[in-house]
């Protein structure tokens, strides 16, 4: 595996397979907030041992939110499997780890157990590979805003022409960062468009 794999194996190709011939997906328990760090080292340990045919691909997924307050846009970037990671990987005819990549992952910081029995993980299901593969390759696009508020929802204008007014959540438009509201002025019931952070919940 090539240093330039190593960098995209998260970036799955699309005509890669689920499964790669002989090999399954398995399921490792870390600490939390390790399992970055546990997959660049289990990969390093991996192609430096040479041991590329029996472990391939090792996966964190994760998706990019945006989160708008008090003005400013801040991408964050949430795992979808908090304490999991996923390893695909070859086991002995037995069910059993090879004991090489055994005792290197044993010894990896923040490393727990596969799930399974001792010494011989459960391969993950055909339709659980999809999903975290699906997620796995999600687009690079422009992350969707993370709204705080649904349909319905009771809130106060913050800033702005209309300051202070109360209304109601009409519509929420992630695309644009913005929420639709009904409020009445002058009696009427009147929509409008307002920036996400223009607003907040009415008994804040």
């Amino acid at each position: 595996m090539s240093d330039q794999q190593v960098t995209q194996v998260d970036q799955i190709a699309r005509d890669e397979p689920l499964i790669t011939p002989g090999m399954n997906w398995f399921v490792l328990r870390v600490a939390s907030n390790k399992e970055d760090s546990v997959r660049r080292t289990l990969l390093r340990k991996i192609k430096i041992e040479g041991l590329t045919h029996l472990v391939n691909r090792i996966l964190v997924p994760t998706e990019k939110t945006k989160t708008i307050k008090g003005g400013k846009q801040r991408i964050t970037l949430k795992k979808l499997y908090p304490g999991y990671v996923f390893v695909e990987m070859k086991l002995e005819d037995d069910g059993r780890i090879p004991q090489d990549v055994f005792f290197l992952i044993k010894e990896t910081t923040g490393v727990g157990d596969f799930i399974g029995t001792a010494g011989r993980p459960s391969p993950m299901s055909l339709p659980e590979i999809e999903k975290m593969l699906a997620a796995s390759k999600a687009p690079e696009e422009a992350p969707t805003v993370k709204m705080e508020f649904a349909k319905g929802d009771h809130i106060k204008i913050k800033e702005g022409p209309f300051e202070n007014m109360e209304g109601t959540v009409d519509e929420l438009l992630p695309a644009q960062g913005k929420v639709r509201v009904i409020v009445t002025i002058f009696g009427r019931a009147t929509p409008l468009e307002l920036e996400h952070w223009m607003i907040g919940r009415a008994d804040e």
